[in-house]
């Protein structure tokens, strides 16, 4: 005799019930989630106390032998340092990565050089005051006497990019018009952004120059201060001679041994065969004459 077979369990019309082993699959996969997520931080956290404990190794045997082998091998450690100072300074300016990064290098050299490891400080604490200081000095000598303003600075490095990808869009340069609208500015705005680009620009002391007459090199027509000043100089000595030259003979004398040969006034007065009372009055008196010489050739 033949039976009906009986309905599975996981027949459609009945909605499958929900197998215990599911939540525990679950809990499982957030728990391997957490350990992973542990295990990661506490093999980068191992790996770092690896570096510090193998660059104080290194810095004990570098100091002890001075080996530049050595030294190389301490800055590729602790080349991330340096890496992450360039990062910093890269938004704020217009020089390449690689080269803070070289400059950064140098930083880092020093304090390899002067890390004193009995003190007892951790090496990167120390070293990155020498990276930062090395960069900034890079810069500050780098930057130019005009000041722009920063906000005029990212817009001209943000326009070198709208520019490099209009032109690889549209197949051609593009216009001012569609690099002001890519950058969303105003014609005024453009306007002063590209006088600031203008005055950070240097000019060449041979660059041609018209005047009235004829064109002349600028480097012809730029005053040399260095030459103003000592004309100055020379002009004030030719004065102060011929003031000295109005003094009495004692007075003029004793100001030109005391300020001229640096003389003492108790050495001047042995020389001169008087007392330092003296050579002190004549001293006062003769600066107050000549005080007056001088404002009267002045006028």
């Amino acid at each position: 005799m033949l039976t009906a077979p009986q309905r599975s369990s996981l027949d459609a019309s009945e909605p499958p019930t929900p197998s215990t082993a599911a939540a525990p699959l679950s809990l499982t996969k957030a728990s391997i989630g957490d350990s992973g997520s542990r295990a990661v931080g506490a093999s980068m956290a191992s790996k770092h106390e690896d570096v510090k404990a193998q660059t104080a190794a290194l810095l004990r045997l570098y100091h002890q032998t001075r080996d530049p082998a050595l030294r190389n091998r301490l800055v590729e450690m602790n080349l991330g340092l340096v890496r992450k100072e360039a990062h910093h300074w890269r938004s704020q300016c217009n020089e390449a990565y690689d080269d803070l990064v070289q400059v950064g290098c140098i930083g880092l050299i020093q304090a390899i050089e002067r890390f004193d490891i009995n003190r007892g400080l951790a090496f990167s604490s120390f070293a990155m005051p020498y990276i930062r200081g090395e960069i900034q000095h890079y810069l500050r000598d780098k930057s130019p006497t005009m000041r722009i303003p920063r906000r005029w600075v990212t817009l001209q490095r943000q326009a070198k990019k709208v520019i490099a990808r209009l032109r690889q869009e549209l197949g051609r340069p593009p216009s001012e018009a569609e690099v002001r609208e890519a950058l969303q500015l105003t014609e005024q705005e453009w306007r002063e952004m590209e006088l600031a680009r203008q005055n950070s620009l240097l000019l060449s002391l041979d660059a041609p120059i018209q005047t009235e007459e004829d064109s002349v090199a600028l480097g012809d027509v730029v005053p040399d201060q260095r030459y103003r000043s000592f004309q100055l100089a020379e002009e004030d000595r030719i004065r102060l001679q011929h003031a000295l030259a109005k003094l009495e003979e004692r007075t003029r004398q004793i100001l030109e041994f005391v300020f001229f040969y640096d003389l003492t006034q108790k050495e001047t007065a042995e020389r001169l065969g008087i007392s330092a009372v003296t050579v002190s009055r004549q001293v006062k008196k003769g600066l107050e004459r000549l005080a007056q010489l001088l404002k009267q050739d002045i006028l």
